[in-house]
Formats: structure tokens, C-alpha cells, sequence
């Protein structure tokens, strides 16, 4: 007598293709859920939080009151916050250009074949990976008037030099410096990127025609980096409108904190603007609609670049 067999399931193999992608797509999941979360508590749920603020007079603490549009209107009333946007055009006018400028002229010199060439780019590309905290720290010593480098070093020369930070004539130059030493190395790995994709072969045959160097790197050179620059200032134009770590490192120590500090005066960007009016004077509903002129400005600034950018940028 022979004993029956129990049936076995067998899976098909579309089935087992299916389970496996199931699987994949669980663990892709579980991987990416901490971002995501973190992405949702931090950043997407603040935003909509800060727009609803925006319409409402609220102190941190006490019952939230809608006001309508009271806020934005109180911004054109209001002298502190216009002459936040008024140093941080020129902090951005003064430092985008000059930033970009000297990022092309660095990153065609250390595109070239010489001795020490990767030292170089390292030299200059590591205050972008430094803690603006820790730069504006080293630099606060520098710009010190009584016993700091810079002065000490004018000193050799029989040059007095200035208060820097203490001074509000020198103290947004200052920061300016720094902002543009910084931003240097950031911009020139990009620029490098975009010259090491010209090929040689137009240069080749420049040379051929009897081009001279500067005339290579104006009808080459600069037309062909054009993306790159593109991407640079774009990028450099963002972040200088939000600058606010050396402002905030430089100018806070130096004066009472109020509102009629000369020296905040001086530096007070938009962001830092915002940050004084949320965090220093709890109006949280007048820092979040700041925020949002701010980001418009931004918004429609990058907008203008991206059309205008079909005018003077050449892709190849």
C-alpha cells in the first residue's frame, strides 16, 4: 500500500519575480523613511507652518491671531527691515560678481599643468568644507584692531590700520572679504569641471590661425565656461541673499543686541533680520512673512537668470 503525496505549492516565476520586487521595494523604504521623516519634520511641515504664521500676530508662546495681510504691509512701513534688503543687495552685488571673477581666474590657472597643481586646489577648496563658525572665529582674530594679523601686518608698512568688527564704515567690507575668500574654492571646482570638458581641439586650432592667449580665453575660454558660470552665479546670487552665519558671529558680540545698534545697523541682512525678529523679539509671525518676501525676491531673481541666461550662455 502506497502513502499519498501532500500537494506542493508551487510559485510560478511571475510570481516570484513579483514577491522579490515587493521585497525590494519594502527595504528601499525602510532605508529612505529616516530621510523622508526627517524631510517632513524639518523642512516641508516648518514651510507650510511658516506661511500659515505669516497671516497671524504670534509671540511663541501666547494664542495664535490672524491679522490677514497686516504683516506684509507693516514691511513697507518698516526702516529696519528695508535697510536689511538694502545691505543685503549690496553684500550680494558687491560679493557675486567679484566672487566669480577671481573663481574663473583661479580655476584657469590651476586648470594648467604645473608643480604642486592638486596642493593648490586643495588649498583653496578647503573653506568650503570648513565650518563657517570656525572661519568666522580665526577671521574675528585677524580683524582684531589692537593685536590682530591683518593690522599687525599694515603695521610693517607703516600703515595704521582699522577697527574691522568694531567699526561700522569697515565692518560689512569685512565680511564681504570673508565672503568671497570662502566662496572661492566651491566655484572653482565647478569652473574646473566646465574647463576640462573644452576640447583641445579648439584651442589647437586657434593656435594654428595665430590667436594669442587672451584672445583663446575670451572666444573660447569664457563662451564655452558659460554653463558653469551659469551655475556658479545662480548658486552665489542664493546664497548671498541668505547669509547670516559670519553676520551673526561678527556683529552680535560687538554691540547691546538692539535695534539701534550701529553696527548691527550696518550688517543687518535680511535673514539676520528675520532671525532678530523670531528669535530676539518673538515675532514669529513677522519673521515667517519676511521669510517668504524672501524667498520670493529669490524666487523671482533666479527666474529672471533662468530666462536671461539664453542670451549669454552658450552650450556647446
Amino acid at each position: 500500500m502506497s502513502l499519498a503525496k501532500e500537494p506542493q505549492l508551487v510559485l510560478s516565476r511571475p510570481a516570484v519575480k513579483s514577491a522579490l520586487r515587493t521585497r525590494e521595494m519594502l527595504w528601499g523604504y525602510f532605508f529612505i523613511g529616516p530621510v523622508v521623516i526627517g524631510l517632513l519634520i524639518f523642512t516641508i511641515i516648518p514651510i507650510f507652518a511658516s506661511l500659515v504664521l505669516s497671516f497671524s500676530n504670534w509671540d511663541g508662546s501666547s494664542e495664535i491671531k490672524f491679522i490677514g495681510l497686516h504683516n506684509f504691509f507693516q514691511m513697507f512701513s518698516d526702516k529696519v527691515y528695508i535697510k536689511a534688503l538694502k545691505v543685503t543687495t549690496f553684500y550680494t552685488v558687491v560679493t557675486v560678481p567679484i566672487t566669480i571673477i577671481l573663481s574663473v581666474v583661479v580655476a584657469v590657472l590651476l586648470n594648467r599643468k604645473m608643480r604642486g597643481r592638486d596642493v593648490y586646489r586643495l588649498i583653496f577648496f578647503l573653506p568650503s568644507v570648513t565650518m563657517p563658525v570656525a572661519i568666522a572665529v580665526v577671521w574675528k582674530w585677524m580683524y582684531n584692531g589692537s593685536n590682530g594679523l591683518i593690522n599687525f601686518l599694515l603695521s610693517t608698512v607703516g600703515i595704521d590700520g582699522p577697527n574691522w568688527i568694531t567699526d561700522e564704515r569697515f565692518i560689512l567690507m569685512s565680511v564681504m572679504i570673508i565672503a568671497v575668500w570662502a566662496g572661492i574654492g566651491y566655484n572653482m571646482i565647478i569652473l574646473l569641471s566646465g574647463l576640462q570638458g573644452i576640447p583641445d581641439t579648439y584651442y589647437e586650432a586657434a593656435s594654428l590661425d595665430g590667436a594669442t592667449g587672451w584672445q583663446r580665453f575670451v572666444n573660447i575660454t569664457v563662451p564655452l565656461l558659460t554653463p558653469a558660470i551659469f551655475f556658479v552665479m545662480v548658486t552665489s546670487l542664493i546664497g548671498a541673499f541668505q547669509v547670516f552665519d559670519l553676520v551673526f558671529m561678527l556683529t552680535p558680540q560687538a554691540t547691546g543686541g538692539g535695534a539701534g545698534g550701529v553696527l548691527q545697523d550696518a550688517t543687518r541682512t535680511a535673514v539676520y533680520s528675520i532671525y532678530q525678529n523670531g528669535f530676539t523679539w518673538f515675532k514669529i509671525g513677522y519673521a515667517s512673512a519676511q521669510a517668504w518676501v524672501l524667498f520670493v525676491i529669490i524666487f523671482l531673481i533666479t527666474m529672471a537668470q533662468m530666462y536671461l541666461q539664453k542670451r549669454w550662455v552658450h552650450y556647446e
